[in-house]
């Protein structure tokens, strides 16, 4: 069964980091494409960052650029978000998603067939 599971989220400070991990089991991840999404309330879906599978290449959302690091284990079959210098704004729920084709940007939640359950992250003071 193929199964995808962040875990990581929480509450913390503004200006505060967090770990985000998406581990997969049922499938090896190396073949796919990684994507994180998130979403906050009343808001539409929006694509974070995203890590190729073939070549390692990322992007990150404007919103993210600089602030957030996505990087894959393939040896623990798990993808992680470093997510520092947190802001309000932040505050979602965060989801992880597999991709065995191509993606584009911004990203789009469609190019994703697998998804995890999601993790809260709340950012405030």
């Amino acid at each position: 069964q193929v199964q995808l599971v962040e875990s990581g989220g929480g509450l913390v400070q503004p200006g505060g980091s967090l770990r985000l991990s998406c581990a997969a089991s049922g499938f090896t991840l190396d073949y796919y494409a990684i994507g994180w999404f998130r979403q906050a309330p009343g808001k539409e879906r929006e694509g974070v960052s995203c890590i190729s599978s073939s070549d390692g290449s990322t992007y990150y959302a404007d919103s993210v650029k600089g602030r957030f690091t996505i990087s894959r284990d393939n040896a623990k079959n798990t993808v992680y978000l470093q997510m520092n210098s947190l802001k309000p704004e932040d505050t979602a729920v965060y989801y992880c998603a597999a991709g065995l084709g191509s993606w584009y940007v911004p990203l789009n939640g469609a190019d994703f067939g697998s998804w995890g359950q999601g993790t809260q992250v709340t950012v405030s003071s």
